[in-house]
């Protein structure tokens, strides 16, 4: 069944929703047409739209607009969960009307922006696996820029290249802190926090988050002022899908110079040569200027049929080539860089670069929603680092790259200081600031769904090994590389309830302390909790 639908603007639909909400809504038996029919009953048809508000396995399409934004192949397996309808709204009142139907008919609600999500949470379900539909925001993907305010108004539906690009079209003096990936969504990034090439200078992007609005539980649409701070505090790096849909973000632009320097660089080389620039890197990298960020990933490669290591290290500088060099030569002279490896070029060009779009592609490819990178089918884990890791101790982790396939294990080091160590751990959910020298990210890849479990295993055995050299009480991690694996809730759906203690495993290890504001928060604001999954706030049972 395919229907198109207009939005409903008028204030007598939203006095509409307002009485419709007003009401407890008991659970009915549930079919996929009983949900469609409800929402179609709740938005008005219009000819004008060209493409379906929703779709079900029995539409043509469906397949296509459910796999368009899966970014880990993983998940493309077809024991993987579906939703038995997918939204792809065109105005918040579809998005109010989805609410309203889900509770009407007991029905899960998973909200997609990107698709990014490391284990499909926004798209997947392992709850109750017929009673669960997708919103998909990229209908929801406006990005509107006020240079005079040095401020922007951004739909979760857009990507971060769709950001860059509206900021770039408008200013070459301003930015914003946010990561270089240009397919991922603003909604996932923004509401887990948002590490990237400015946060020495600016922190993350959700410290810099003015306003938003979202549709809550109720069906309301609140903004900053009517969603109280407590609220306004938890969505922003907490997580949002546990309190509502965000559909709108206002966001600080931060100044930027007219050009940036940047590198991205490999170099070959035997375990001594990659140690030796990795002890350089983890003693050196969070203390330099703010305005040089500096990446290194390292991997196995095939080289005149050799296996051997690779480091690749990646940088943007707030200058000019010359000054970079001057400063990388005092920093970082293990890495040999050189001028002809170094390049000039605006702040949102840069992300061109980083990108892989190097052929003369005009800020249009940024515009593009599907990944340059092939992720494959991934596992990834995440880890913050206090003291430096010793040699002989990287030394094993890099050995353990050779036990998967050439170029599929890759150990990724993002650097902190800078603004990271001026910002409270309590400012917003985010709690991984000062004390933390670099995070650091274990991913592998691997084709053939049959290959899952050998390759799962040895991220988990590299993670293991690592347990006494990263962060402890508890062992943190970053909310959006998100990791089933350090637990997860029980299945409301088959009636079970998550206690406190038993999300405080996996929660404290993502917010540390904050955990628990967020579950005061969750308790307020959606105390049946209706928006839920596997990694969500619960909020506090009356036993408890």
């Amino acid at each position: 069944m395919k229907m198109n639908f207009f939005p409903l603007i008028s204030l007598s639909f939203a006095q509409i929703f307002v009485s419709l909400f007003s009401f407890s809504i008991e659970a009915s038996a549930y079919t996929p047409q009983d949900f469609i029919e409800c929402l179609a009953s709740h938005v008005s048809y219009s000819a004008s739209l060209h493409e379906p508000i929703f779709y079900t396995p029995n539409d043509s399409a469906y397949s296509t607009v459910l796999n368009s934004s899966i970014q880990n192949d993983r998940f493309f397996s077809p024991s993987t969960p579906k939703p038995s309808v997918i939204i792809t709204p065109f105005h918040v009142s579809h998005v109010q009307a989805t609410i309203y139907c889900a509770k009407k008919h007991g029905v899960q609600i998973r909200t997609r922006s990107g698709g990014h999500d490391y284990e499909g949470l926004s798209y997947v379900s392992y709850f109750n696996v017929p009673r669960y539909v997708v919103i998909d925001l990229r209908n929801l993907s406006s990005v509107s820029i006020d240079v005079e305010s040095k401020s922007a108004w951004v739909q979760s539906g857009a990507t971060l290249g769709e950001l860059y690009y509206a900021i770039g079209q408008k200013s070459e003096n301003l930015g914003f802190p946010a990561g270089d990936c240009h397919s991922v969504g603003v909604g996932g990034q923004f509401g887990g926090g948002g590490y990237g090439y400015l946060t020495r200078i600016y922190g993350l992007s959700a410290d810099n988050i003015l306003d938003a609005k979202i549709v809550d539980a109720e069906g309301r649409i609140l903004d900053r002022k009517s969603m109280g701070e407590d609220l306004f505090w938890a969505i922003r790096g907490g997580g949002p899908a546990s309190f509502g849909i965000v559909v709108e973000w206002k966001i600080r632009l931060v100044p930027v110079p007219k050009t940036v320097a940047v590198f991205d660089v490999w170099r070959n080389m035997e375990h001594n040569a990659t140690k030796t620039l990795f002890h350089r890197w983890q003693r050196c990298a969070d203390k330099v200027d703010e305005n040089l960020t500096v990446y290194m990933t390292f991997q196995t490669s095939s080289n005149d049929s050799k296996i051997v290591l690779e480091a690749n290290v990646r940088g943007t500088f707030h200058g000019g080539v010359d000054k970079l060099l001057e400063l990388m030569k005092k920093e970082f002279p293990e890495l040999g860089l050189q001028g002809q490896e170094c390049f000039e070029m605006r702040w949102v060009e840069s992300f061109l670069f980083f990108n892989l779009f190097r052929n003369g592609e005009s800020l249009d490819a940024l515009l593009n929603r599907t990944s340059n990178f092939n992720m494959l089918s991934f596992k990834a884990k995440s880890d913050f680092v206090k003291e430096p890791i010793p040699d002989n101790v990287f030394e094993t982790m890099l050995g353990m790259l050779y036990e998967e396939d050439v170029g599929r294990a890759m150990i990724y080091v993002f650097p902190y200081g800078g603004k990271m160590n001026e910002i409270s751990e309590s400012a917003i959910p985010f709690p991984h600031r000062a004390g933390n020298l670099y995070m650091i990210h274990h991913l592998v890849k691997w084709e053939g769904e049959e290959e899952e479990e050998k390759h799962v295993s040895w991220v988990r055995r590299l993670y293991n090994y690592t347990t006494p050299y990263v962060s402890e009480n508890p062992r943190a991690t970053y909310f959006n590389f998100k990791d089933l694996d350090i637990g997860t809730n029980n299945l409301k759906y088959e009636g079970g309830t998550t206690s406190i203690t038993q999300a405080s495993i996996w929660g404290t290890k993502y917010f540390k302390n904050n955990f628990y504001r967020l579950i005061q928060v969750k308790t307020r604001v959606d105390p049946t909790n209706f928006f839920t999954n596997e990694q969500s706030i619960p909020p506090l049972l009356r036993i408890e």
